[in-house]
C-alpha cells in the first residue's frame, strides 16, 4: 500500500482510452467496501461515463474542473445526510479508496471538490449537480473523482519533500 500511496498524484488530463468494463467492476467493488461510522453507509455513488454528462459536470463550478475536460469516467460521490451525521468523512473515506483503488489499476484520479463551492452567484455547485443528475433533495454531493488512463504520469513527491514537522509526538 506504502507504494501506492508513494507514487499517487492527481491526475488532470487523460487519454480517449476507455476503463475495462473488469476495472469498473473493481472500482465500484471498493467504493462499496469503503469503511462507514456504525456501518450506516449513507454514501451513493454516480458512475457517470456518458461524454456529454460528463462535459455538463465540468459546468459545475466556473473553475477547478479541468480534468472534467478528458476523463472518461467521473464519479459522483454523494450521500443521505439524515442517516449519518458524518456522512462527510464517510464520503471522503470513499473518495480516497476510490483514488487508490484507480492508482492500483493504473488509472490516475483526481478529486474535484464540490461542497461549499458555487457555480454561479445564485446557485451552488451541489445544487448544479443534484438538478442534473436528478438527486433528491436530502442528499449532499461531496466530490467528483475523474479517473482515467493519464496522459502523463506525474511523480510521486520526494521523500525530502514531506512535510516532517507537521508530525508532533505527544504533544503539540
Amino acid at each position: 500500500m506504502i507504494e501506492l500511496i508513494r507514487k499517487r498524484r492527481s491526475i488532470r488530463n487523460y487519454t480517449s482510452q476507455k476503463i475495462e468494463q473488469e476495472k469498473l467492476e473493481i472500482l465500484k467493488e471498493a467504493v462499496l467496501r469503503s469503511p462507514s461510522s456504525k456501518n450506516i453507509n449513507p454514501w451513493e455513488f454516480i458512475f457517470v461515463n456518458d461524454p456529454e454528462l460528463i462535459t455538463q459536470l465540468k459546468n459545475c463550478r466556473s473553475h477547478g474542473t479541468t480534468p472534467l475536460g478528458t476523463a472518461p469516467l467521473a464519479v459522483v460521490i454523494c450521500a443521505d445526510e439524515t442517516l449519518n451525521d458524518v456522512w462527510i468523512e464517510d464520503c471522503s473515506i470513499a473518495s480516497i479508496m476510490l483514488q487508490m483503488t484507480a492508482q492500483s489499476l493504473n488509472l490516475g484520479s483526481c478529486w474535484v471538490q464540490v461542497r461549499n463551492r458555487q457555480n454561479s452567484e445564485t446557485v451552488s455547485a451541489e445544487s448544479y449537480i443534484r438538478n442534473l443528475l436528478g438527486i433528491p433533495l436530502h442528499f449532499r454531493v461531496l466530490s467528483i473523482v475523474t479517473i482515467g488512463y493519464p496522459e502523463k504520469w506525474r511523480e510521486g513527491k520526494a521523500f525530502e519533500e514531506l512535510q516532517f514537522e507537521k508530525i508532533r509526538v505527544n504533544e503539540f
